[in-house]
């Protein structure tokens, strides 16, 4: 993966945990370059980062000490992924991270192409939530 990419990848995680860039914006930004998904593990703390022809790049995700929980609860989820879509008041995804792990969230793939984020639990549980219209 070239360089411009990695770079772009950095951006979206960096601006995501700084507040500066949002949900939407960082689908664009990463479909624009040419990305299809991604995956975030909060298990390993990474956060990977894929092109059509199956390059990837792996990041690390800023330090967090919040344990996953041992069942996945969907109502958890929906409510953090409500508060991220509404902007709600004290909205930052670091703060989101931490309520879908206590959730039972132990990560989530993004399709750009199925238009959905999928999380799953450390049972392999799932929740889907399709991108808003």
């Amino acid at each position: 993966m070239n360089a411009t990419l990695i770079e772009t990848a950095q951006n979206c995680l960096a601006g995501a945990y700084s507040g500066t860039i949002d949900f939407p914006t960082i689908v664009r930004t990463l479909i624009g370059a040419g990305f299809e998904g991604y995956d975030v593990d909060y298990r390993r703390n990474t956060a990977t980062y894929f092109l059509p022809d199956g390059d990837s790049v792996q990041l690390d995700l800023p330090a967090a000490h919040d344990a996953v929980a041992a069942e996945l609860r969907a109502s958890v989820v929906e409510e953090a992924v409500r508060e991220a879509q509404t902007k709600a008041p004290g909205y930052t995804y670091a703060g989101f991270s931490a309520k879908v792990k206590a959730g039972g969230c132990a990560g989530y793939m993004v399709s750009f192409l199925g238009k959905r984020v999928l999380y799953y639990g450390r049972t392999a549980e799932t929740h889907v939530e399709h991108f808003p219209q």
